[in-house]
């Protein structure tokens, strides 16, 4: 038998090999499973691949991009692709490869190619569309009718947005004097779990659908990267196979989310959903008032 190693020495030679190999900085595609950022401003990743037929898990590592790397490089990122990093995203990195005797592989992020994720969050966009479309739900929603009055009004929101306060303060202060009445159902509104929260509000609302005219998901402030939860399939299906007509206030600014696109309307923001609000219900009050003068005329005349 040969002499063995220590278990030192067989990692010392491990890392030697590496060291040998991989010289120069290399470009990797991976994509993020899980990201943290620790007090010091370090961010910790771990970057997968998935079998493109099964989703299957095929391989796996830990990844760091140091603090004063991850300053220029998040802010970089989120300007040019529009999302933050967070799991479920795919990169293009530049990585070096080490190997640590007491840590094991690692790599060390020094850049990264936010163009290979736009492809990628493109690519994504259109197959869910297509997937919704061929679920044959992509327009449920829009063929609902609206309520003639839109007066008890589900609201998917953070109390604490300056969005849902404009939304509040456009219908309480209303020039027509209309009354309306509407729930808070608190969601997460962006981030990681904005998804999971939305969605259980609408579960929450189907509940008591029979309690409400029209559902509205607003927000307001953020940035265009807080808002990549309003793109995925699961809110979107749920969004378009909603009983009652839901409209959107969520801050596209740029271009339409998917969810946007299946909603019975999408507005701009939270002040516009009101005054859509308000609009539809004061079209009502004049026809109304239309009809009204024409049944005078009618008993006048006769």
């Amino acid at each position: 038998m040969n002499q063995p190693f220590t278990l030192l020495g067989l990692n010392k030679s491990i890392q030697e090999k590496i060291n040998a190999s991989f010289s120069e900085n290399v470009w990797v595609i991976g994509e993020i499973s899980e990201l943290k950022v620790n007090q010091n401003g370090h961010c910790y990743l771990e970057l997968i691949e998935k079998d493109f037929v099964t989703d299957h898990i095929i391989a796996k590592s830990r990844a760091t991009i140091w603090s004063y790397t991850y300053r220029m490089l998040r802010p970089y990122f989120e300007s040019v692709t529009g999302h933050e990093l967070i799991p479920g995203i795919k990169l293009l990195v530049q990585v070096k490869v080490e190997f640590h005797e007491l840590y094991g592989l690692s790599l060390n992020i020094t850049d990264i190619d936010p163009n290979y994720t736009l492809g990628d969050l493109a690519q994504k966009r259109k197959e869910t569309i297509k997937r919704l479309e061929n679920d044959g739900v992509f327009n449920l929603n829009k063929e609902l009718n609206f309520p003639m009055v839109p007066q008890k009004i589900a609201v998917i929101s953070s109390e604490t947005a300056a969005g849902y306060q404009d939304f509040k303060d456009q219908l309480e202060n209303n020039s027509y004097g209309f009354k309306f009445y509407t729930k808070l159902y608190q969601s997460k509104m962006q981030g990681t779990l904005a998804e999971d929260s939305i969605i259980n509000s609408l579960e929450m609302i189907f509940e008591n659908e029979n309690l409400f005219d029209v559902v509205v998901i607003i927000r307001g402030g953020g940035s265009q990267a807080d808002l990549s939860c309003f793109d995925s399939y699961l809110l979107a299906a749920n969004i378009a196979q909603f009983p009652l007509p839901i409209l959107t206030g969520i801050g596209h600014d740029k271009d339409e989310s998917i969810a946007d696109l299946v909603a019975f309307h999408k507005l701009k923001t939270p002040t516009a959903v009101a005054e859509y609000i308000i609009e539809k219900t004061a079209k009502f009050e004049e026809g109304i008032h239309k009809l009204k003068e024409n049944t005078l005329d009618i008993f006048f005349d006769t």
